[in-house]
């Protein structure tokens, strides 16, 4: 009788540790006050550098980085993640509404101009 009652504590316990993961893997995607994970499309869209630290604090061994916004070398691994983030966010505006595509001040047009693509 013991050993059915752990048992089933133990797949309590289990379920519980599950349900807390799946609501601590979802940040806040907050765009105003001080803690702002996202930054407003006005401001180049995009996460935050405290953003990007709360995913990787939920997402233990997440490799997610920041835009590179600076001056980079061609060939460095910082010029080579711009290149494919431009690549694939180009294949983004492709896809989205004509809407999307013309306006210049679309979510993906300015994140596109902060990385500089």
């Amino acid at each position: 009788m013991e050993k059915k009652h752990t048992l089933i504590l133990r797949k309590e316990k289990l379920q519980l540790k599950k349900l807390l993961r799946k609501n601590k893997l979802a940040i806040r995607k907050t765009t105003k006050g001080k803690n702002a994970n996202y930054r407003p499309t006005k401001k180049g869209a995009g996460m935050t550098k405290k953003g990007v630290a709360a995913y990787r604090k939920a997402n233990p061994g997440s490799k997610l980085k920041t835009a590179v916004t600076g001056k980079v070398k061609a060939g460095s691994k910082s010029a080579k993640r711009r290149k494919s983030y431009c690549a694939r966010s180009l294949g983004q505006l492709k896809n989205s509404s004509t809407e999307t595509r013309n306006d210049p001040n679309s979510r993906i047009r300015q994140a596109r101009r902060r990385w500089k693509c």
